[in-house]
């Protein structure tokens, strides 16, 4: 319903300010971003207040409303009750620039020092083949629109400013994750680099920045708990740990009975990275994975038409195990499929 409503928002700088009250107009279907224009088209045009699309997808207009990290353009009026007053405050990681506009460089400090995409050196662009199942897995991280409200709400960094040089924080972690699950990724450390350099030790998975992302993506689920677990995987498994001082896996005492013992417990084989070198297989049993080498992916199987044949899309195993679980159901019911790859030319043009 339209009329008038009370709200409070925080006015000043890096120096320090305080909340004001303001009365504005509402009108039904409005989000919090149109009063703020509405504000600073009547009592306070010198608002300064940040925003771009005003639809959900560009992650500017981030704060805080009755103290929820949320959008403006994203939190509808409707929400709260009549006679409810709206707090708005900005983002309180991050330094004051003025009233509800943060410097939030923090963040691109840190995105500069998240290693890039590795493309395979084996293939050029346009060569580059993925199973579906791979695309849906790390496709779920594509979609943040660095709003930085995840970065906003966890309290590593919010309650805790010397833990900003060593600690990336929850939307670099989903970054490094979307890498290290991505097949045609070269670099094989990015676990071991967010344990090292950005800090996912500290993350204790309050599941709070999950609770405010805006696009719903299952940042700790999906992308820090797996993280965390790959890291910890083989290295410190008390039971696995145990085994190898019991069977002193992949050691040999230079008689080779160390590889037959190895032939005796039966192949090893790390579905991470699907090597089949025996020297690299042992490697990974004991945890040790610094120097694996990953084969790059294969060519698309196509006839001489250069058509995709349709086992392609019906076969009954996805290419790796999911750390998510298996929610995808093969196969696909082959009177639904109707896809024709184009022909393809007899070589890469430059």
């Amino acid at each position: 319903m339209g009329g008038k409503r009370q709200f409070r928002v925080w006015r000043g700088d890096e120096q320090g300010g305080q909340l004001e009250n303001y009365e504005v107009e509402v009108n039904e279907g409005e989000v919090v971003l149109d009063v703020i224009h509405r504000l600073q088209a009547t009592d306070a045009p010198d608002l300064a207040c940040r925003w771009n699309c005003k639809a959900g997808k560009c992650g500017s207009c981030s704060m805080e409303i009755n103290g929820m990290p949320r959008l403006g353009c994203m939190t509808r009026m409707s929400t709260f009750d009549e006679n409810e007053t709206v707090t708005i405050t900005p983002l309180r990681t991050f330094p004051i620039i003025r009233d509800l506009v943060t410097d939030v460089s923090f963040n691109y400090e840190k995105a500069r020092e998240t290693p890039a995409f590795a493309p395979p050196a084996d293939l050029e662009p346009g060569e580059y083949r993925m199973q579906q199942v791979d695309v849906e897995r790390s496709q779920e991280f594509r979609k943040c629109i660095e709003c930085f409200l995840c970065q906003n709400t966890c309290h590593v960094v919010r309650d805790h400013e010397e833990n900003k040089p060593e600690f990336s924080g929850p939307r670099f972690f989903i970054r490094a994750a979307e890498l290290d699950m991505h097949p045609l990724d070269a670099r094989t450390d990015r676990k071991e680099y967010a344990q090292a350099e950005q800090g996912l030790g500290y993350c204790n998975i309050t599941k709070c920045c999950t609770e405010v992302c805006p696009e719903h993506i299952k940042i700790t689920d999906n992308a820090i708990i797996p993280m965390k677990e790959r890291v910890v995987d083989r290295r410190y498994d008390p039971i696995v740990w145990l085994g190898s001082k019991i069977f002193r896996r992949g050691q040999t005492d230079g008689s080779g009975t160390g590889a037959r013992r190895e032939e005796t417990l039966g192949a090893v084989h790390s579905h991470a990275g699907h090597s089949h070198d025996p020297r690299a297989e042992a490697e990974a049993e004991r945890g040790v994975n610094w120097h694996r080498q990953v084969p790059g992916p294969q060519r698309a199987a196509v006839d001489a038409r250069g058509r995709l044949p349709i086992s392609e899309f019906a076969f009954d195993r996805p290419a790796a195990p999911s750390p998510f679980g298996d929610d995808v159901k093969f196969p696909l019911p082959t009177d639904s499929l109707n896809y024709a790859h184009p022909d393809q030319p007899s070589q890469q043009q430059d």
